[in-house]
């Protein structure tokens, strides 16, 4: 879906909502609470880094209220009460939104980035994705939305390698408008916008996804969550596969109620029901 031209300040500062990022103290405790982490202290490099970590062991990237019949609200209250008072997951523009205003909360200084996500060497539509620009001394690359990733946060203004559990990744320029290619050894993942946006600039795109037959989010189900020991757990439909650090993966497939059972042990996710997906047209 494409979106009309917004026009392009000469440089570009990150959004920032305050100290406080709309968060009450009680509120800021329970979201840290909900990912396992104790106060991280001052804004720092390294503290933002154990955020990340562990927002993504323990928030599953998922897209399952689209095909539990669920709207998608981008809403700042609404993305807290899913994530943090419902402990559930969510995909890119619900993962990556809540962690901003943790993030904000804490005292860092926040831009909401977007960035069109690589198929092969076809670029998705823009707003595909969101992800987070975060200044400290130097601006970093957050994203816990977007299922395997960097398990850390990335320097945007670093051009080598950058070395991460989760592989080799770099960030190359594209000529155009300060945009990045964010490569994972070598391959595209996503092309990332310089300029930052509000969350409302999402929804467009985020509808699309969630409701138009040629997204891949309405064509499958998806729960993925990193492990404590660096591996990955994945329920796909009833396809439950694990990754080992080393990569090994295993693969099996569940009865309806190992599944149910599978989504709240592995993903802290309860549902009284499986999510479906459309029938065949016709």
């Amino acid at each position: 879906m494409d979106h009309a031209p917004h026009p392009e300040p000469p440089h570009p500062e990150p959004s920032h909502t305050g100290p406080t990022g709309g968060l009450t103290a009680a509120q800021r405790d329970a979201y840290l609470d909900r990912i396992g982490l104790p106060d991280p202290g001052a804004p720092s490099p390294r503290a933002l880094a154990r955020l990340q970590l562990a927002h993504l062991r323990t928030v599953p990237f998922e897209n399952l209220d689209i095909h539990l019949g669920e709207s998608i609200v981008l809403d700042p209250a609404a993305l807290l009460a899913k994530v943090v008072t419902r402990r559930r997951g969510g995909f890119c523009y619900e993962l990556n939104g809540a962690f901003a205003q943790l993030l904000t909360s804490l005292g860092y200084r926040v831009g909401l980035l977007a960035a069109r996500v690589f198929d092969g060497e076809r670029l998705g539509p823009p707003f595909d994705h969101l992800a987070l620009r975060v200044d400290l001394d130097e601006p970093w690359l957050a994203d816990v939305g977007f299922g395997r990733f960097s398990h850390h946060p990335l320097r945007l203004d670093e051009r080598g390698e950058q070395a991460d559990a989760e592989g080799a990744f770099t960030l190359t320029p594209t000529g155009t408008d300060g945009d990045l290619d964010v490569l994972r050894d070598g391959t595209p993942q996503y092309r990332l916008g310089a300029r930052p946006y509000e969350l409302a600039d999402f929804a467009p795109t985020c509808r699309w996804q969630t409701t138009s037959p040629d997204s891949h989010f309405t064509r499958s189900t998806t729960c993925t969550l990193l492990t404590a020991d660096g591996g990955r757990a994945t329920l796909s439909g009833n396809r439950l596969i694990t990754t080992a650090p080393a990569g090994e993966r295993t693969e099996r497939t569940l009865t309806d109620d190992e599944a149910l059972a599978a989504y709240r042990t592995r993903f802290g996710i309860t549902l009284d029901r499986l999510p479906s997906l459309p029938g065949p047209p016709g």
